[in-house]
């Protein structure tokens, strides 16, 4: 009866935490360069007396997606797009370096160039800022330049270039604000070969059809064992009626 009670509730606990991941895909379906989680279980076996015929399910590891999303075409300056592997790198609240995926990019009041999120987007020597009353380009290869809106025509000029990574994907892990960054908390080489498509967003790589099927099939999943233990409550009531009854 306690194997029984245990197996069901580890079961209904595993079952709820990949409910919870695969729903937190499903809210970022829409959140430009999003990569989504992955939740990895294992089976291990009830050690005990007797043979080892039951097993509960253990949260292996909570891995990360990181097929490309489709690329759309925005026509926005500000907007970037990594073309295949590799990274954006930003500065993170403690001062550190983190990477990211979503390129909708903009100028803040103070004229540094930023994520959506706020994050500054970092260069050769540091966040790059934008002079005022310049139209801004970013070429392939992450260079930032300003175009006066006043004097001579397609005068350009140079203000930065940002910097793109292309770290190996099993050194990086996820930070709770959705930025990734390497587990030893070093910053990554510049990578040249990371190429950007200018005017263009990345979109999220879940599949919203695979995740409600998904979804539905862990809350099936969680529904069963959860019958499990009300069937174990009610076995044990039915074993304590009969021994009652034997006094």
């Amino acid at each position: 009866m306690d194997k029984l009670i245990y197996t069901a509730m580890s079961g209904a606990k595993q079952a709820f935490l990949q409910q919870a991941g695969v729903a937190n895909n499903l809210a970022n379906a829409s959140t430009t360069g999003y990569r989504a989680m992955e939740h990895k279980f294992r089976a291990v076996e009830v050690k005990g007396e007797g043979l080892p015929t039951r097993a509960f399910t253990v949260d292996a590891s909570v891995a990360d997606n990181f097929a490309p999303g489709p690329l759309m075409a925005t026509g926005r300056p500000l907007d970037v797009a990594i073309q295949g592997a590799g990274w954006i790198a930003v500065e993170t609240p403690e001062g550190g370096e983190a990477y990211t995926r979503n390129g909708f990019l903009k100028v803040n009041a103070s004229g540094v160039l930023e994520t959506v999120s706020g994050q500054a987007i970092l260069g050769d020597g540091g966040p790059i800022s934008i002079p005022q009353d310049n139209n801004i380009t970013i070429a392939p290869d992450g260079t930032v330049s300003a175009v006066p809106l006043f004097g001579t025509p397609n005068n350009s000029n140079a203000i930065g270039r940002i910097k793109l990574v292309n770290p190996p994907e099993n050194t990086l892990v996820r930070r709770a604000d959705g930025l990734f960054q390497q587990k030893d908390g070093q910053p990554a080489e510049l990578d040249a070969n990371v190429k950007l498509a200018p005017a263009t967003l990345e979109g999220s790589n879940v599949n919203s059809v695979d995740a409600m099927v998904n979804l539905i099939s862990l809350a099936r999943q969680f529904e069963m064992q959860i019958k499990m233990l009300q069937t174990a409550d009610a076995n044990a009531r039915s074993a304590g009626q009969i021994l009652s009854m034997n006094r």
